[in-house]
């Protein structure tokens, strides 16, 4: 499925889960042909992410939505500015205003802390990569967040890479023997599939080395300190992909990057991100009372 597939998707479910039986609160008491204007407000300093996720929101509710955007996805925001303007029926503004905002608060606020990651990047040649600790049902957002802010999209799901971590490696037996079943699996069902392999001290990559060639591409250095990831990034030279991750935060990261690691993975990127502020403010255009009182009576 195509990311529009997938958006698709999780905009039904979200809107089937939020309307139920319907919006009784606007049906009570707003005429179904009345239309108004909203502004999306900024109440909070960051990076905005999630201005063409509420386009397809408000259009795939009512196709015929006029969205006019004032601020791009990745742009800096601050408090007071305006992200966007939508012109549709009352009925839809009112349906996915929730949805909206929930969207755009939780992207923007993961797209800012990413972009305070990839910042401290600068002039390295590490890259930042997120991780599969989402949100169930809404990593599709989550992770094209991270990509706004600046960071890399690791492996989506378990289906597009191969990851042996510890406890693959655990119930398999040993480490060679998983890349061996991992390798066989991939020449037999899933030709181009990759394969990265965690390790847990320096034996484990010196293992990894001697029977990976060919047959693994990345190699994950798990909860190694910068010195050790320094000495195994020179071990392993250019032969495999390299990837720190456990424990790297703000304050460490920069040290992990001077080690030349190819890669970063952080999972506080999206669990430790905290949603920003942002509102959606009517603007009424017409009700058409007279054609609503007939209606009631």
């Amino acid at each position: 499925m195509s990311f529009n597939e997938k958006l698709q998707h999780l905009v039904e479910e979200a809107l089937r889960e939020d309307l139920g039986d319907g919006d009784h609160s606007a049906l009570s008491c707003i005429p179904p042909a009345a239309r108004g204007k909203a502004i999306l407000k900024i109440k909070q300093d960051g990076i905005l992410a999630g201005v063409e996720v509420a386009k397809k929101i408000f259009q795939y509710k009512e196709p015929g939505a006029v969205f006019t955007a004032f601020k791009s996805d990745g742009a800096e925001m601050k408090y007071g500015e305006q992200a966007f303007e939508v012109e549709a029926t009352v009925h839809t503004i009112l349906q996915c205003e929730r949805l909206v905002l929930n969207c755009m608060q939780r992207m923007s606020g993961i797209a800012t802390l990413t972009r305070q990651y990839a910042d401290k990047l600068k002039g390295y040649k590490t890259r930042l990569l997120d991780t599969r600790k989402t949100t169930p049902n809404f990593r599709l957002l989550e992770k094209e967040a991270v990509r706004i802010g600046g960071g890399v999209n690791h492996r989506f799901g378990l289906y597009d890479m191969i990851m042996l971590k510890d406890n693959h490696i655990d119930y398999c037996g040993s480490l060679e023997q998983a890349i061996e079943r991992a390798a066989d699996y991939v020449r037999l069902k899933k030709p181009g599939l990759k394969i990265e392999v965690e390790t847990r001290n320096l034996g484990e990559v010196r293992r990894v080395i001697a029977a990976g060639k060919g047959k693994v591409f990345r190699i994950m250095l798990d909860n190694f300190e910068p010195v050790q990831i320094r000495e195994a990034v020179q071990l392993i030279g250019e032969d495999f992909e390299t990837e720190a991750s456990g424990g790297i935060n703000l304050d460490n990261i920069e040290d992990y990057a001077k080690t030349g690691v190819d890669f970063v993975s952080v999972g506080a990127l999206i669990h430790q991100a905290r949603s920003l502020d942002l509102s959606l403010k009517a603007v009424p255009l017409s009700i058409h009372s007279t054609k609503w009182h007939e209606q009631k009576e």
